[in-house]
C-alpha cells in the first residue's frame, strides 16, 4: 500500500490561482476524500496527484518518492472519472484486460487477472457483454474493474458516482470502500456530496477557494467544525450570532441572539470574554418538548412549518428575544405525528451544550 504525501502544493492557470498551498498527509490504505464545491481546487488536486497536471510549486510524494515530474503511467496512479468511458465495441472482459495488453502481458494472464478483478466487483456473469447492456451502476463497477486490474499504488476517483440514481448511488457507497478494503488500495476520492463523503471516508478535507479548511474524521467534522464555512458545508447547521460573557474551564456563556446560551464544545482555543462569536447548532440537537427542570439552553418557541419526512420531521421553529425573532432548523427522528395542526404551536426547545461549536471564523 502507498501513502501520498502533498507538500506545499499550488497551482495558476495564467492569474487564476487554483490551490495556494497545499499540505495533506495520506495514509498507506485510506480511504481520503476532497469535498468542497465547484471550483474549489478538488478535482484539480486530484488531476496533480495523478500526473494529469504539473504544480507551480511544490511536491507530490508516493511512500517519500517524489513523483512531481513522473507520468500518470511511472506513478502508476490510475483515475476513475465520472463519465465511465468503456470502449463500445469491446466486451466487459476485453475493457478490463485492455491495460494489460498495452503492458504485454500474455492472453493467457491478461484473462486470468480480468477475471480476478470483475470477480471483486461482482461482474464475472457478465464479462461476455458490451457496455450498452449493462446499467449505469454495472458499468461503474466495470470501470473499478479496469482499474483495479493494473494493481494500482493508488486510486483516484473523480465524482465516480454522479451519474447514477439516488437508489443506486447508495448501494456503490458500499460497495466502493468493500473493493477498496479488499483490494488493499490507497483511495483519493471527489466529490462535492456531503453524505457521500460522511459514508465512506477514514478521513476528508473540506477544499474552499483553492485552500483546506478542516482536514479530519467525518465524525470529527461533522460534530467539530473549525470554520463557519466548513460547518455549513457538511451537513445542515443553524448559525446564531452572539458575544462570548465568559469562559470557566471548559464551559462558556454566549450572549447570543436568542438569549442566554452555554457551550461545552471544547476547545475553546483563541477564544476569550468579549469576543464575537458564530454558534454552530445542528438540526437533530435541538430537542422539542419538556427538558428536565435543571436543564441549560431552554427557550420558548413557535413551531410555525413541519415537514414530514417518514423517519424524520423537519420543523421550523421561532425564538423570540430582546434582539429580534430567530428561525431555527429542527429535526425530530422518528416523529409520531405527521404534522403539526396549528400554525403557530408553542413548544419548550433545549439543546446541550454539549452540542453548542463556538466558531471564531
Amino acid at each position: 500500500m502507498t501513502s501520498v504525501r502533498i507538500e506545499h502544493i499550488s497551482k495558476k492557470f495564467g492569474t487564476t490561482l487554483a490551490l495556494d498551498d497545499i499540505n495533506l498527509q495520506i495514509a498507506a490504505g485510506e480511504v481520503f476524500f476532497l469535498l468542497g464545491p465547484s471550483g474549489c481546487g478538488k478535482s484539480t488536486l486530484l488531476r496533480l496527484i495523478a500526473g494529469l497536471h504539473e504544480p507551480t510549486s511544490g511536491r507530490v510524494l508516493f511512500n517519500d518518492r517524489d513523483v512531481t515530474s513522473l507520468g500518470t503511467d511511472k506513478r502508476n496512479a490510475v483515475m476513475c472519472f465520472q463519465s465511465y468511458a468503456l470502449w463500445p465495441h469491446m466486451s466487459v472482459r476485453e475493457n478490463v484486460r485492455f491495460g494489460l495488453e498495452i503492458k504485454g502481458l500474455t492472453r493467457d494472464e491478461q484473462n486470468r487477472r480480468a477475471d480476478e478483478a470483475l470477480g471483486i466487483v461482482q461482474m464475472t456473469h457478465l464479462k461476455d457483454r458490451k457496455p450498452n447492456q449493462l446499467s449505469g451502476g454495472q458499468q461503474q463497477r466495470v470501470a473499478l474493474a479496469r482499474a483495479l486490474v493494473v494493481k494500482p499504488d493508488c486510486l483516484l476517483l473523480d465524482e465516480p458516482l454522479s451519474n447514477l440514481d439516488a437508489k443506486l448511488r447508495l448501494e456503490m457507497r458500499a460497495e466502493i470502500r468493500k473493493i477498496c478494503r479488499q483490494a488493499g488500495l490507497t483511495a483519493i476520492y471527489v466529490t462535492h456530496d456531503q453524505k457521500e463523503a460522511l459514508s465512506i471516508a477514514d478521513r476528508l478535507a473540506i477544499l474552499s477557494n483553492g485552500k483546506i479548511e478542516q482536514v479530519g474524521r467525518p465524525t470529527d467534522v461533522y460534530l467539530r467544525p473549525n470554520s463557519k464555512f466548513a460547518a455549513g458545508f457538511i451537513g445542515e447547521t443553524n448559525f446564531i450570532e452572539g458575544v462570548i460573557r465568559q469562559i470557566d474551564g471548559g464551559r462558556a456563556v454566549i450572549d447570543s441572539t436568542v438569549g442566554s446560551v452555554t457551550s461545552t464544545a471544547t476547545p475553546f482555543d483563541g477564544l476569550s470574554p468579549g469576543a464575537n462569536v458564530t454558534l454552530s447548532l445542528r438540526p437533530e440537537a435541538i430537542r422539542l418538548g419538556n427538558p428536565s427542570v435543571d436543564a441549560p439552553n431552554v427557550f420558548d418557541g413557535l413551531v410555525h412549518d413541519t415537514v414530514y419526512l417518514g423517519e424524520v420531521a423537519q420543523h421550523q421553529v421561532n425564538l423570540s428575544s430582546k434582539q429580534g425573532e430567530t428561525v431555527l432548523k429542527a429535526f425530530e427522528l422518528n416523529p409520531k405525528i405527521v404534522a403539526r395542526d396549528e400554525a403557530r404551536a408553542p413548544a419548550k426547545v433545549w439543546f446541550d451544550p454539549g452540542d453548542v461549536v463556538m466558531l471564531s471564523r
